[in-house]
């Protein structure tokens, strides 16, 4: 069983192209989610300090502290989805996807509060952090999905499906809204 926090990024590419069961999708949109979260705290870490944003410090530390926490969840995820997709339970292997997509709406809202309070250099940053923590919540949903079709419990479905499928459509509107006002930002 493979750890990959720890691990060069090579070699958990080499190990994601492989033909080994795992690590496999789930762990990549983990991947994804960490990078979005890292765009997040790099951001926050350059507008900090400047003179222009002093009004919004407060505020961007409290973004920093939550997207370095997301930023750590996630990275665990890459290893922790590896781990269920092993485990051949498949509680386990639903509860890892489910839990990153929630940590990814999670992520995605804090996206929102950058837009007009970070850096203007870094803006095209925002946009990308939203959008591949949108590619991992929709890539997580799937991994649920084919994980409650496994289970087989329907009342557990639905409950699910209801809270995702939410989610999914406000991310998706915090998404375009982002992709929106960084463009207006950027074009002038």
């Amino acid at each position: 069983m493979s750890h990959y926090k720890g691990e060069s990024l090579k070699k958990y590419l080499d190990d994601l192209a492989a033909k080994l069961p795992a690590p496999g999708g789930g762990s990549a949109a983990a991947l994804t989610a960490a990078s979005g979260a890292s765009l997040m705290s790099m951001v926050v870490n350059f507008t900090i300090g400047k003179p222009k944003y002093a009004q919004h410090e407060n505020e961007l530390k409290e973004i920093l502290e939550k997207s370095e926490k997301l930023r750590g969840d996630f990275l665990n995820l890459v290893d922790l989805d590896v781990i269920a997709y092993q485990s051949k339970d498949i509680r386990k292997a639903l509860d890892v996807p489910f839990m990153l997509a929630r940590l990814c709406f999670e992520g995605i809202k804090l996206c929102r509060g950058l837009v007009d309070k970070s850096n203007v250099n870094l803006i095209s940053d925002v946009a990308v952090a939203v959008i591949l923590l949108e590619s991992a919540f929709v890539s997580a949903c799937f991994n649920v999905d084919i994980n409650l079709k496994l289970l087989g419990d329907k009342d557990l479905e639905e409950k699910i499906r209801g809270e995702l499928s939410q989610k999914e459509k406000e991310a998706r509107k915090i998404r375009k809204e982002t992709e929106e006002r960084v463009g207006q930002i950027i074009r002038g």
